[in-house]
Parts: structure tokens; sequence; C-alpha cells
């Protein structure tokens, strides 16, 4: 094949040499390659190559030459000369390049030789940038090629300390436009990548720091093993980074435009967390506030710095108005951020500015800035300043307390809902991009779990100084803490409250925050496991809430909102909150467990209710009373809540809780009715007459817009009624010419005017209610009479009045009799007695006269309660309208209104109101009780027991007596009942005469009875337990017969031995009665001192008595039927 290409080749050249006299030698050479030329013979071989060898050396190898220093000194020397002498005033840019451009062409200079000397003269004295800038710019206009100078300099230092004075010239060429950012920037070393790369390290191993310090070490060799502090900082690191030598360097020429844009390109805190850049943009903006600090905040002497010299940059950048530092100074706070710790002082000046700007707008928490103003804009400026700088630089800083006051002095003019803002960026975001904070929070992790296991009764006050110190730089997570503790043992409530002393109004502010959050967590479950129960973490966060209010000065607004959200939302969970929070600010407590003295003295007056009426004296309320009051004011919110409750209270059943046990449904629905009541209270006890009048609705608006049932809507207007009806009253009495002359009859007759103009309009309002068939039986006037009056209006409860002046009494002679070298204590001691004594005979005799009105008001009212229809179904339709529209709904509304139930229906009777049977209505009310005992939730079934007592009360207070009998019940319309009895006893009269109605009361007992054994035997955890409840509440007036007493107590003993292992409550409250039942076995009587029997029914007694009661049927049978012996009926008049 080689001797192929051979044979080719030669043909190939004979033709070339053919063609010698067509195409000349030239364009044969041009084209051709050199081996073929040789062929063909154009080119000798040997000379060619070296003639080729020389100019492919010359013209490739050979190096041109310059003029170097070491070559041509003289025209360098001279250069170097003009460029560093003293120059003269006269001497201007032009001048200097005329000089430049002779020396290049006497000597021959290299231009970039030139260029570079120029530089180099320039980074030696900086100072005269006035002649060297120009000289640059008319030396060489295209910055691209200074760059490449600029470039080869910073190359030749990129593995070494790069001099700062390459910087600094390198800045002001770029602050004077003479090269750009972009064209100097891609020389700098190291790579973006490359920082970004060391910047995640950093983030990851501060992680990994903060990961190692939360492993609990089992080894004890290394359980003493100091925690690592935090990483020490690495000059040299950032001394080769010439991208941060160039930030640095421009910053403190002035060049924020420039440094800005290096500060962008690389991540965010990554370039000013180094502490020269830091210190240089202070610098930067303690210019720019220079003015309106001096000027506007404090009084000072102007800062002094070399940037201050450049009039250019103070016009620029220096603010002179508020409005201003938007220009500036506010990115430049905002690119600084954290690193805004380097210089307090500096912190401190932006805070006053901003406090300053705020007072200066006339904002406050409550108040925000016109819409769409400069002023807004500004607003929300400085809530940037405070979020991306200041609370984040407050971080770094150790125990400072009085910047954390300072702080708080610009924060406090913003509402809530923006701090909260704030603090959960704090808390929550501005922790994790900062590797430094993730170490400090860390460590400071470490020390509140070591600092909170320490915590107890004994060691407050060290302990208490220790958490605050902690608090001041990071209260955030230490409340996270300190609040996960308090869920998880609730003992530490007390002394962690105690402990908190020492914080920061700032501190306190934040815990506020943390308590929402704590309490808004998604993912924790608010229910025990058994799903019939509020968690614990939950009560004991509620516990905390009341306490730490309570003690300190807390703002309210962001957790009573949130209650009102949660209600918004149909959650009623959160009411527990409220709850307490109410009881421990407030001191009106939500207590069902009250005694009967404590009951009765709730019956008086507001006096007379703080004195004797709650169970643990609630002393110190005055002023976190107001505050509560203050923060309900504020936000509207009392009235909304209130509101809230109400139709919560009604939904909570179908709605939140749909699914759950019947146990947590009774539980929230007490938790809703207990919480409204007690709230409802504080408002009434808290806000004066005219201020509740004020911002509650109307009862009509209540009724009708809001949905709100009666019961809650009359318990609300309650108090507004007397106050309306008085300053009528006034009205009235002043408009009469003789006022002053007016009789008692007088003032009771316009007291009843006024009364009537006040209410009838309610009383129209409540038509539309409900149908017409229902006014047939009682009257409009009749509801609104029933459920506009309470115990106050009813009677005076002159034995608590009498038993409190008494207790004051004996006090007030201890005081004078007391041997203590503190006389004058005594003395005013004594006289603080004497005071509440007359006081409370005051508010007795005040009362009394209240009660009399009222009393002659339902005396002019009686007869148009109940309509006359006299037929035997109309009286009985009149009781049931009774029972359903108001005595049942009241009854277990509260403990006052099961006591005042009692007494209206006492009262009626005592009027001697036409058309109604007092008979009859405690005949429906005893004779089945099962439905109203299944209904109840556990704390209605208390209010209905307490019902049914004071009804047993006076029913026996009656049997007991036959005088008492003849006097208040003989001869009254409420009696007048028609008996037919097969025995010797009837009587012809249409009265009931004593005998009948101790038989009556006989049947009650066992109607009674019935009803409670059928709950007992039932296996249903709500009649069991309501059944318990209410036997416990009537035990005074039942049983008082020995055989249903032996049917109850073989009943209840039977349900103690089948709950003992199954439903431990129900076995606790079982024993319970049991107990207290055979206390009054003693009391118990026979049948035949009840009441008066035949022959037949002792015979059936005794057999009875001597029988073993093995069923309720069996047990219950022969009594029933010894009761229908006596074929006692009732039948309407």
């Amino acid at each position: 094949m080689t001797d192929g290409i051979q044979e080719e080749r030669l043909m190939f050249s004979q033709i070339v040499k053919d063609l010698d006299k067509v195409i000349s030698d030239k364009l044969i050479k041009e084209r051709l390659e050199i081996d073929t030329l040789q062929d063909v013979g154009i080119v000798k071989n040997k000379v060619f190559y070296t003639k080729f060898i020389k100019i492919k050396t010359k013209l490739y190898y050979k190096q041109r030459r310059f003029n170097l220093f070491r070559e041509e000194s003289e025209g360098y020397a001279k250069l170097i000369t003009e460029l560093n002498q003293d120059f003269e005033e006269g001497v201007t840019a032009t001048s200097i390049m005329d000089i430049i451009k002779s020396l290049i062409g006497c000597f021959n200079l290299d231009p970039n030789r030139v260029l570079d000397i120029i530089i180099e003269s320039f980074e030696t004295r900086p100072e005269r940038r006035h002649l060297f800038i120009p000289l640059l710019r008319a030396y060489m206009p295209n910055g691209s090629i200074i760059c490449e100078v600029l470039g080869y300099k910073f190359r030749y230092f990129a593995d070494t300390r790069t001099p700062r004075s390459l910087f600094h010239v390198c800045s002001l060429l770029l602050k004077y436009g003479v090269i750009e950012l972009h064209d100097i920037y891609q020389w700098l070393t190291p790579v973006d990548k490359n920082i970004i790369s060391e910047w995640e390290n950093d983030l990851a191993e501060a992680k990994e720091f903060v990961r190692k310090l939360n492993i609990i070490v089992t080894n004890k060799d290394k359980e003493h093993v100091e925690p690592e502090m935090e990483k020490p900082y690495d000059e040299e690191k950032y001394y080769a980074n010439q991208k941060f030598g160039l930030c640095e360097g421009l910053l403190k020429v002035g060049d924020w435009e420039n440094a800005y844009k290096i500060i962008k390109k690389l991540p965010e805190q990554s370039v000013v967390v180094h502490e020269a850049i830091a210190r240089a943009l202070a610098e930067l903006i303690h210019i720019s506030i220079d003015y309106v600090y001096t000027e506007k905040c404090f009084k000072t002497n102007s800062r002094r710095s070399k940037l201050t010299d450049d009039k250019k940059l103070l016009q620029k950048l220096q603010a002179r108005e508020f409005s201003e530092l938007r220009n500036y100074t506010i990115p430049m706070v905002i690119a600084l951020g954290p690193a805004l710790h380097f210089d307090t002082v500096l912190m401190y000046k932006l805070i006053r500015i901003l406090r300053t700007i705020m007072t200066d707008m006339g904002v406050d928490s409550l108040n925000a800035p016109t819409p769409n103003t400069e002023s807004e804009t500004l607003y929300f400026e400085v809530m940037t300043v405070m979020d991306a700088a200041i609370l984040p630089a407050l971080s770094y800083l150790d125990c400072n307390c009085p910047m954390a006051e300072e702080i708080w002095t610009v924060l406090k003019f913003f509402p809530y809902h923006f701090r909260y803002s704030l603090y959960a960026r704090w808390k929550n975001d501005t922790y994790l991009v900062h590797p430094v904070l993730i170490r400090r929070r860390g460590l400071a992790h470490k020390n509140i779990k070591a600092l909170m296991k320490r915590v107890s009764k004994e060691n407050v006050k060290p302990v208490g100084r220790l958490i605050g110190k902690l608090s001041h730089c990071a209260p955030g997570f230490l409340f996270d803490y300190i609040l996960l503790q308090i869920q998880i043992y609730d003992n530490l409530i007390g002394p962690v409250v105690d402990s908190l002393k020492y914080l920061t109004s700032l501190s306190f502010d934040c815990l506020g925050y943390c308590l929402i959050e704590a309490l808004a967590m998604a993912d924790r479950d608010r229910f025990k496991h058994d799903g019939t129960s509020i968690s614990l973490w939950l009560q004991s966060l509620a516990s905390f809430c009341g306490a730490i209010f309570k003690k300190y000065n807390i703002e309210l607004s962001g957790l009573l909102q949130y209650v009102a959200n949660q209600l918004k939302s149909q959650k009623s969970l959160d009411l527990l909150i409220l709850k307490e929070i109410v009881q421990k600010m407030a001191g009106v407590e939500s207590a069902e467990e009250m005694t009967n003295e404590h009951l009765n003295a709730m019956c008086g007056g507001e006096l007379l209710r703080g004195e004797a009426g709650y169970f643990s004296q609630v002393r110190n309320t005055k002023k976190s009373s107001q505050r509560l009051k203050d923060a309900l004011a504020n936000n509207d919110l009392a009235v909304a809540i209130c509101l809230l409750m109400a139709q919560q209270k009604h939904c909570v059943i179908y709605r939140e809780t749909a699914q759950s046990h019947l146990k947590l449904v009774g539980k929230l629905y007490d938790q809703c009715q207990d919480t409204l009541v007690q709230f409802g209270t504080f408002l009434g006890s808290t806000y004066s007459v005219d201020e509740y009048v004020e911002r509650l609705p109307s009862i009509i608006a209540m009724l009708q817009e809001y949905h709100i049932n009666a019961d809650v809507a009359f318990f609300l207007a309650r108090p507004m009624f007397t106050h309306q009806i008085n300053q009528k009253y006034d009205q009235l009495r002043k408009a009469d010419p003789n006022a002053k002359k007016l009789t008692t009859n007088q003032k009771l007759q316009k007291y009843l005017e006024a009364t009537n103009l006040i209410m009838n309009p309610i009383v129209e309002s409540v038509r539309p209610l409900h149908g017409p068939k229902v006014w047939e039986d009682i009257s409009p006037q009749f509801l609104v009479t029933f459920w506009s009056l309470s115990m106050y209006d009813l009677q005076v409860p002159a034995e608590s009045y009498q038993k409190e002046i008494s207790k004051l009494k004996q006090l007030s002679m201890q005081a004078a009799e007391s041997k203590d070298s503190n006389a004058s204590k005594n003395k005013k001691e004594q006289e603080r007695y004497i005071a509440l004594m007359d006081k409370l005979q005051d508010e007795r005799k005040k009362q009394q006269e209240h009660v009399d009105k009222i009393l002659q008001r339902l005396q002019q009212q009686k007869d148009n309660w109940f309509l006359s229809r006299s037929a035997k179904s109309a009286k009985n339709e009149t009781i049931t309208q009774f029972l359903q529209l108001c005595l049942f709904p009241r009854c277990t509304f509260t403990a006052l209104d099961a006591l005042y139930c009692a007494k209206f229906v006492h009262t009626i009777h005592n009027l001697k109101a036409a058309n109604f049977s007092t008979l009859l209505c405690y005949d429906r009310i005893f004779c089945d009780i099962t439905y109203s005992v299944t209904s109840c939730t556990e704390n209605e079934a208390t209010r209905y027991g307490r019902f049914l007592c004071a009804m047993l009360e006076t029913v026996m207070r009656w049997h007991a007596d036959q005088a008492v009998f003849n006097k208040e019940c003989a001869n009254y319309p409420g009696f007048v009942t028609k008996f037919r009895v097969s025995n010797q006893f009837s009587e012809a009269n249409d009265h009931v005469g004593y005998e009948n109605y101790r038989h009556v009361c006989h049947k009650w007992h066992y109607k009674i009875t019935k009803a409670i054994v059928f709950c007992l035997d039932s296996k249903d955890y709500m009649q069991i337990r309501n059944a318990l409840i209410i036997l416990m509440r009537i035990l005074p007036h039942y049983p008082v017969l020995a055989k249903l007493a032996q049917i109850i107590e073989r009943k209840v003993e039977k349900v103690r031995e089948e709950e003992k292992n199954k439903r431990p409550d129900l076995f606790v409250i079982a024993s319970s009665y049991i107990g207290q039942l055979k206390t009054k076995a003693a009391q118990m009587i026979k049948e035949s001192d009840f009441h008066q029997v035949t022959e037949r029914q002792m015979r059936v007694e005794s057999a009875t008595a001597a029988a073993t009661v093995a069923a309720s049927a069996a047990a219950i049978a022969p009594a029933v039927a010894g009761a229908t012996q006596a074929n006692v009926t009732v039948v309407a008049a």
C-alpha cells in the first residue's frame, strides 16, 4: 500500500512541475506544504529550514524588550519622583498628565507599567485622592484595564494577607466610579461558591455542637467534661478573603452602594458577621444619624471621623428629618442586622431615635398611625429595624438588662399582635440562620435545664436572679423550657412564679407570647387518654396563667383575644384559662361546693359578699382586677367574650363534642356555664353601672339579634334593671314640685311607676319569643319579673349580717385590748373594723328598704300573672309553663339561682297569687324527678339538688308543725284543692287539711325514692352519679323515713360494691354518702310518726320493715300500695 501512495505522490509532483509556467512561484509557496515544495524543487531543504527556524524564533519565542526599571531607571525614577512629590496648590491632574506623557515619549516607557506605578503611588498616598482619581481617569479612561492591573495585584496576594492599602485604593476607585465592581469582583478570591460552602459548614458545625450538648452522657468518666465553648474567631481566614477586605474598605471610604452589592452577593449575614466590617458599617450609620440624633433626641457634640470631612458624603448620607432615615440609614441597619451588637453605643442611639419617632407620631398600643401616610410607612420601618437588627443583636449581649428595658420603651408603642409577631421571628427564625446564635442557644438551653433542676421554694431569690440574667438576652426559648417543665410538674408553678420577679418588661411581654404559643400547640392532645377529662398540661398552664398575670403586670390583651378566637372556632376548652385569670386577678370564684352559710351571705349586698361570701378571702385584687378590666375594655372583649360563651354553651354538646364521652361533654358544658357566670359576675362587680349599661347590648338585642337564651340574657342584663329603675325613680321624684314633701307611700308609687316605665318595653320584647298559647297560661309580665329578680331582691340575710357584725365587733375588741407595742397600728385596725360594721349596718338597712319595695311591686302585679281559666287542665298547663320556662332553666343556672327558684315559689304562695296552685307546683316537681336527674351535668345536678333541698325544707317545715301549717298554708289560694280520701280523716272543705298535707308529703318522699332507685339501678354512669349527688344535697331533709333510708342505703351500698374497681369516682361518692347517711340513722322516724296510717297500712309497714328488701320494685311496692290506700289525688279547684 505504501508503494501505491509513493507512486501517486510522484505523479502529483510531476503535475505541479508542469504547471510551473502557468502558476507563479509565490502562489505555489503560499498554498502547498513544505514537503511538496521540496519534492518539486522550488525550495532548497537545508537553506529553507535554517531561515524558517530563525523567523519562527524571532516571531514567537524572542521577548520584546521593554524599558524595565533595571534597564532604563532614569525614566521611571523621574516618573516616581513626579508622582510622590509634595504637590503645591497649583498642581493639577492635567499638569501631571502632561509630564507623564513627556516621560513616556522621551524614555519610551511602557504605558501599562506607568499605570501600575501610578496605582502604587496612589496606594502609598491615598489622601491625595483628589489628584490621583482625575489623573487615573485621564490616563486610562477604560476602567476594565485598570481592573486588570489591580486584579494581577490581588492575584499576587491570593495566598497571603492582602495589604489594607490595596483595598483602600480599590475602594476609592470604585467609590468615584473609575472602575466598576463587576470588573474587579471576578479577580478576587475566594470564589463565591467556596464562601457559601464555608458558611453552610459553620451552620452545620453549630447544629452539631447543639446536638452534642443535648446528648445524655451515661459514662461516669465523661460526666464532668466541660462543654465546648463558642467557636473561636479565625482572623486569618478573614484576612485571606479579599471580598471581605474590599467590602470593609468600601465601607471605610463611605461607598455604601458597592459594599451593599457585595453583601447581597453572599449568604445573609455571612459578611457583616465579621467585626471589622460590622464596625465599619456601624461608623457609617453613626454619621448618617448624627444630625437627627443631636438635634431631636439627645443634645451632644457631633461625631467626628475621617468621613465627616467628606462634605458630599455627609450631604448624601446624613438624614435631616426622620423620614429621610429611610433613604440610607434603615437599609444600612437592616444589612448590619445582629452584628449591631458590636457597637452598643450605636444601638442605644438607634433605640432613642426610634422612640422619638414613635412619640412624635402620637401613637400607642391602641392607636395606630393614619393609613396610607408617611407616618404609617415610617411606623412599619421602625418595626422592621426592631425585627432585623435590634432584637437579634440583643441575643448577643449577655445580661444587658438596661438594653432590654430601652428596647421595651420602643416596643410598647406597638399593639400586642405586632409585638408577638416580632417575638415569633426572634425566637423561631433568627436563631436558625446565625451559627453563633445557634451555639449560644444551645448553651443557654443547657444552663436553664441545670437551673430548673434547682428551683424550689427555699431558693427562689438566688435562682430567680439567675433566671433573670438568662432571660435578658434570650427570653423566648428560655420560657419555652420553663413552660414545658410546668406542664409536666405542676408543683413548680408556685416557685417559678415567685422566681420570675427579676425579669425585664421585655421578658414579661415575651412570656405572654410564649404562653399563647404553648396553648396553641396543635399537636398536643387536650384530653387525657381515657377521653373523659381535660389534660393535666392544659390545667397546669391555666393555673400558671392565673398566678403569673395576677402577680406581675403583663399585658392580657393577647391571651384574652386568644380565648375569644377559640370560642369563635367553637372550642371552649381554653375557657379554663379565663376561669383561672378571673379567679386569681379579680377574686371572683367559681365554686360549686359552697356552704349554706356562704350562700346566705351571697344573698346580701356587695360588702357582705366580699367579707363572708367567698371561701378564700382574696386580698390585694384591686390593681389586678383593674388591669383585667382595662384589657377587656381596650380591646372591646368584655361583651364579646360574654356573648361567645353564651352561644358556645348551647353548641358545645352538638358541635364541639359530638363524638366525645358523655362525662367529658358534661364537664365542658359545666366549664362553659361556670366561666360565664364567673365572668358575668366580675363584669357586674367591676364595671360601674353606667359603664355596664353602656357596653352591654339591651336585653332585646341579646334575645333577638345574638340569639342568647333567656337564662343567660337576663343574667347579664339583671344589674341594669335596678340601675335604670332607680334612675327613672330619681327623675320622677325630682320632677315633682313637692319632691321634698313626698310621703313614704307617694315615694313608693313613684318607684312603681318608674318600674313600669322601664320594664314594660322589656315585657313587650319577650312576647314574640313564645307562641300565643303560652301567654294564655302565664303573662309576659310574670316571665320578665321572674327572670329580672334575684335573691337580693327577695330576702335580707339578717343572720349573715349579724354574724359578720359580731365577728367584726370581736376583732375590734381584740385590737383594742392588744398589748402589741405598735399602738397606732392597733388603733387603725380597730377603726377599720368599726367602719366596716357601720357600712354593713347601712347595707342591711338599704337592702331591707329595697326588698320592701320589690314586695310591694310584686303585690301590685300578682293578680295579672296567671290568667283565669277554671278548667283543671288550665291550672296544669300554668304549672307546666312555669316549670318549663322559669323554674327548670334557672334552678340549674347557679347555686344562688337554685335557692332563688325555691324562694320565688314560696313568695308566690305568700303573696296569695290568684290561679296559682302551690300544692300542684310542688307535686309536679317531686313526683317524677327521673328525667331531670338524668339530663343534668355534674354541676347542674348539684344545683338541682340544692333546689330540691330548699323546696323540701319548706315542705318539711309545714309538715313538722301544724300551727305553722295553719298560719302559712291553711287558707291560702295555693292550697285550694279538693281531696277525696277514703278514710276517717277526710274533710269537706276545699282547702287541704294538715293530715291530708302530711299524706301528700309521704307520697312525695316515696316518689323521690322511686326515681332515685331507678337511677341507681340503671347502670348508666350519668344517672348513678347524678342520683348520688342529689342524695348528698337533699340529705338534710331526705330521707326521714327509716324504711326509705334502708332502701336507699342498700341501693347505694350495692353501687359502692359494683363500682369499686370499675369507676372509682362513683365509689368515692357512694362511700361518702353512706357515711353521712349512717350518722343520721338516729333521726329516722317511722311512717306512723310521719303521717297517720290505717291498721292495714301499719301491718304492711311492719312486714316491710321485717323483710329484706331485695330489689327496688319489691321494696317500694308495699309502700306505694299503702300510699295508694289513702287515695289522695290532687284535683284543681
